[in-house]
């Protein structure tokens, strides 16, 4: 069973974008390359515990299982050192990409209090897509009873697009609520 959205994009985006832009080929149309999910837990150098939960957390909300990061430093203000576990990351592809979309934008965003919509001015200058959430619940995959603390994360939606007008399009016609005009 192909995703919903992914079906969405072959069938009403790619025309739309084509018809926007004016592209000669329609391989030139932007598409989704990766979406990478990062959450950096700096309170895992005194308690490891938190990063086993973080992990956990990532791999319900992700559908993969997460990669630990490590410190690269070592940074005696933070009582870091060289290989301590700081953070874990997930980069979607294909399918799980599609799905985790479909789900930030139809479920999660919905459920977060007084929302108006995300800035368009988290984009890089490349058509590359940066978002960063506050608290893991938002997504129904996780049981509020079970959080022991709230992490953030950083979610980045990696594109094919050249500009970030490209990648802004692209984003609006798969259903990114944005906040008002730019």
């Amino acid at each position: 069973m192909k995703p919903r959205l992914k079906e969405h994009y072959r069938k009403s985006v790619v025309p739309a974008l084509h018809k926007e832009f004016g592209y000669r080929n329609v391989m030139a149309v932007p598409k989704l390359a990766k979406i990478t999910i990062n959450m950096g837990v700096g309170e895992a150098t005194q308690n490891p515990k938190i990063m086993d939960a973080a992990v956990n957390e990532l791999g319900l909300i992700s559908g993969q299982r997460p990669v630990v990061t490590k410190a690269r430093k070592s940074v005696s203000a933070f009582k870091l050192r060289s290989g301590m576990s700081i953070g874990c990351m997930v980069t979607l592809r294909g399918d799980r990409m599609y799905e985790f979309l479909d789900r930030l934008v139809s479920v999660a965003l919905a459920r977060v209090r007084d929302f108006r919509g995300v800035s368009t001015k988290s984009f890089d200058g490349r058509g590359n897509f940066t978002l960063g959430i506050k608290d893991q619940l938002i997504f129904p995959e996780i049981d509020y009873n079970k959080v022991d603390k709230i992490k953030g994360m950083n979610i980045c939606i990696t594109t094919t697009a050249g500009t970030d007008a490209e990648g802004l399009s692209l984003l609006k016609h798969l259903g990114m609520p944005f906040a008002g005009g730019r």
